[in-house]
């Protein structure tokens, strides 16, 4: 049952925390945010256009809360608003994605693998890994010219076992849903460019309301 009476309906917002929208289109309030209010409100607050983006203002755009505000109040004045969550929301403009080249991807492969490759030889003679193989099958056989070929090449496939457990990740299969380390690495520095990205958009808001002004 649905009960009616006469106060000022409500609306209830919580931004996302980034949002896509194609070149040439406005950013509207569905596209930025979770909206709950009265079906005769719905449609229209989601279509309510904040920005239009333009090339000058570059592929990342900052959505703050108050000019959602100073937006849904210009089309209902009467409108109560309750926001949740954080008061900002980064709109990054993106166009479509094209197919990866095989050709790069083969490059970038290749330079990635001789140059871990080569990373962990240098390692390994920094810290005369040769010698202390020969040491340990010295120990273990008694023989000081005993061959340690199995010894190294057991070593070997462990590095790689190791590093795919560490990773937790052989080509587009996960073992569990625990996030890689590459993965929260990358989480960190899109959280630490997205704090940076919004610092420098304040600063800039700032600066355009001073020269108006």
């Amino acid at each position: 049952m649905v009960i009616s009476d006469d106060k000022p309906s409500t609306c209830y917002i919580r931004l996302r925390k980034q949002s896509k929208v194609p070149p040439g289109q406005p950013v509207r309030l569905g596209d930025v945010a979770e909206v709950i209010v009265d079906s005769s409100w719905e449609a229209k607050l989601k279509q309510l256009v904040l920005l239009n983006p333009k090339p000058k203002d570059g592929n990342i755009l900052l959505v703050d809360m108050m000019a959602i505000v100073r937006a849904i109040k210009a089309v209902a004045p009467a409108l109560g608003i309750e926001c949740f969550g954080q008061p900002h929301t980064l709109v990054e403009i993106v166009k479509q994605a094209k197919r990866p080249n095989p050709f790069f991807i083969a490059i970038v492969w290749l330079l990635l693998f001789f140059g871990s490759g080569l990373a962990i030889m240098n390692f390994h003679a920094d810290v005369s890994m040769l010698q202390v193989h020969h040491r340990i099958i010295e120990l273990l056989t008694g023989r000081k010219e005993a061959s340690s070929f199995w010894f190294q090449a057991c070593y070997s496939i462990g590095i790689g076992l190791g590093m795919v457990i560490f990773f937790n990740h052989i080509f587009r299969k996960k073992f569990n849903e625990e996030p890689t380390p590459l993965e929260v690495e990358m989480y960190l520095y899109q959280e630490n460019l997205n704090q940076y990205i919004v610092t420098e958009e304040y600063q800039r808001l700032r600066e355009a309301d001073e020269k108006r002004e």
